[in-house]
C-alpha cells in the first residue's frame, strides 16, 4: 500500500511553551480506516489540523502524498472539524451548492441522497436544525467528497446512539478504496468494528500504532479494552 501521510519528528509547540506534539513519527498507508485515539489534550486535534494545513509545525515535517500541506494537498483532503463551521443563515441546499462549486470532487447527488435518508430537508436553514442534525450535515458534506484522505475530528460525538450506526456506515460506504479515513473519537466501542488500524496518542507522543487484528491476537483484548488499560480508564 502507498504511503498517504508521513510525519517525521513532527513537533508543535503553542504559546507559553505548551507542547501539543513531541517528535511524532508516523506513517499511514492508503486504503485504511484508522482510529486516532487518546485522552483529552493528547494532541489528536493538533495532528489533524497539521495534516489539513491549518497549522504549521514548530519543527519536523508532515507530508500528504509526499507533499507538504498546502493548496495541492487541500485538494486531496476532506476535513471535518470538531465544531460546526457553516453559516447558520444558509439553507442546506445552498451549502450543498457551495460545496459543489468549491470542490471539484464533491458529489452533490450523494449529499442529497444521504440528507434524504436522515430526514433532513435541504430547504431548511441550518439555524433551524438541532445540534445533532447540524453535525450530520457537516459529516455528509465531508463524506460527499471523493478525497484521498478524510480527517474526521469527533464526527459522532453529538448524535444520538440510534443514528450512529447509519453515520458509521456512511463513513465506510462513501470513500474510495484508495483513500484513508483518520477518525478521532472517544466513542471507541461504537467505531471499533470498522477500524483497520489504531493510533494511541498521549501527551503529544505516539504510544501505540497497531492493526486491530494484531491487538486482538497479541493482547487478547478489544481496542476499547486495551485503550482503558493503557490510559487507565
Amino acid at each position: 500500500m502507498s504511503e498517504l501521510l508521513k510525519c517525521t519528528d513532527l513537533t508543535k509547540v503553542y504559546a507559553k511553551g505548551v507542547t501539543a506534539l513531541d517528535s511524532v513519527n508516523l506513517s499511514l498507508p492508503a486504503g485504511k480506516i484508522i482510529g486516532l485515539l487518546g485522552p483529552n489534550g493528547s494532541g489528536k486535534t493538533t495532528l489533524i489540523k497539521l495534516a489539513a494545513g491549518l497549522l504549521t509545525p514548530t519543527s519536523g515535517t508532515i507530508e500528504i502524498c509526499s507533499m507538504q500541506p498546502g493548496p495541492e494537498t487541500s485538494k486531496l483532503i476532506a476535513y471535518l472539524p470538531d465544531k460546526n463551521y457553516l453559516n447558520s443563515w444558509m439553507r442546506v441546499k445552498q451549502i450543498v451548492q457551495y460545496f459543489s462549486d468549491f470542490f471539484e470532487d464533491f458529489r452533490p447527488e450523494l449529499a442529497l441522497e444521504m440528507l434524504a435518508k436522515l430526514g433532513i430537508d435541504p430547504k431548511h436553514q441550518l439555524k433551524t436544525l438541532s445540534k445533532g442534525n447540524k453535525e450530520k450535515v457537516c459529516l455528509i458534506l465531508t463524506m460527499s467528497r471523493n478525497a484521498k484522505l478524510y480527517l474526521l475530528d469527533e464526527p459522532i460525538a453529538g448524535v444520538d446512539p440510534a443514528t450512529r450506526d447509519y453515520i458509521i456506515q456512511t463513513i465506510i460506504g462513501n470513500y474510495n478504496p484508495e483513500a484513508s479515513v483518520v477518525l478521532s473519537t472517544h466513542l471507541i466501542q461504537d467505531i471499533e468494528s470498522v477500524l483497520d488500524d489504531v493510533v494511541f496518542i498521549q501527551n503529544g507522543k505516539i504510544v501505540l500504532h497497531e492493526s486491530v487484528e494484531d491487538i486482538r491476537t497479541q493482547y487478547q483484548k478489544s481496542v476499547d479494552g486495551l485503550f482503558r488499560e493503557v490510559f487507565r480508564w
